[in-house]
This record gives C-alpha cells, structure tokens and sequence, in this order.
C-alpha cells in the first residue's frame, strides 16, 4: 500500500471501530488520516467503499483462519462450520458494520474496486467449500462427472444462509434463535443433499 492508502485505511478501520459505520463521516477519517478530504476520494468513492476496503481485509483474515481450523475437522458438516467460524465471530463484535459490510457486496457499485474485491473473496470462500465436499465426497454415489458443479452450488447455497445469519441482527428474523446452532443446522442439511442426491 503507499503511504496515503495505509494511513486512510488505517484511519478507517479505527473509525468504523470506534465509532461503526453510521457514526463515521468521511471526514472524520480525512483527518484522522491527515489527508485532505479530496484525496480521500481518491483512493474510495464513497464511505461504503471505505467500509469494504477495511472489511476485505478482516474477511481475507477470516478465511486463512477459517481454511486452517477445517482442516483439523474429519467430519464435513464440522470443518465447513469451521471455515465460517471466524466470519460470525467477527460479525458479532461489530454487527452494523458486517451489516454495511454484506449490503454494499450485494448492492454497491458494480465499478466498485474493493466491492470486486470481497466479491472474489466470496467465490474464494465458496470455492474452499466446494473442495472441502468434493474431497469428502470422492469415492461415493455422486457421478464424478456432477461432484465438482455440485459443490459449487452446495458452496454457493452455504455462502447464501450465512449471508442470512450475518444480517438477521438487520432483519428481526427468527429472534431468540441461536444463529450458530440453526446455521450449522442449514449446513448439515445442504450437505447431506449434496451427498445423497
């Protein structure tokens, strides 16, 4: 990073953390950062942008932390609920942030550089799924023709119910609920489908 993107990204991070992302001006982090608020721009469009700039990075963390506890689990349902682990660890220190966070991935700008940036770590994370089940599955009843587009989707269907577990604070779905127990739930659930077809 050069110099200036460090200190914005710094700045930001420090922020959001502090303060989340509705208590958080642009300008506020120019400051912090020590730079003008026009150069800020330069480097992020918008407080969003910022937001995923400093996210990418807590879920590029997330995911090494997540790919080293799964591959101590035998059990599949257990090493992909290991890969997500550190997501919704990191989602309950700061729940609005991780809100912002999954809303500009799915609605932001698509000329966005760091919203193509968490998306590619979304498919990275699905991708780590999908090899997870593929390896398991290697050997079993499913047509190794079918076994790799099957994991994809599975992959993709286990990224879709965590994005519902990381916004449901948001929504009032489901209150009372443990979120972590029903996930896991959801997961085992996907993946018996993808081993039974």
């Amino acid at each position: 990073m050069s110099d200036k993107q460090s200190r914005i990204f710094q700045a930001a991070a420090a922020m959001f953390a502090e303060h989340g992302f509705e208590g958080t001006t642009t300008q506020q982090i120019s400051d912090r950062a020590d730079i003008a608020a026009g150069t800020l721009f330069r480097y992020a469009a918008s407080k969003g942008e910022l937001l995923l700039m400093v996210y990418n990075e807590e879920l590029r963390t997330a995911l090494a932390d997540g790919a080293a506890a799964a591959r101590d689990q035998t059990d599949t349902v257990e090493a992909v609920v290991a890969m997500i682990g550190p997501l919704l660890r990191a989602a309950e220190r700061q729940p609005e942030n991780t809100i912002v966070y999954q809303r500009e991935l799915l609605f932001g700008s698509p000329t966005d550089k760091y919203r193509s940036e968490g998306l590619a770590l979304v498919a990275r994370l699905e991708s780590m799924i999908a090899e997870r089940l593929v390896a398991d599955a290697r050997g079993g009843d499913i047509d190794p023709e079918r076994l790799e587009e099957r994991a994809r989707l599975a992959g993709r269907s286990i990224f879709a119910v965590l994005h519902l577990a990381l916004v449901q604070p948001s929504t009032g779905a489901h209150p009372g609920h443990d979120a972590l127990a029903d996930l896991r739930a959801q997961i085992a659930q996907i993946i018996a489908g993808y081993l039974n077809p």
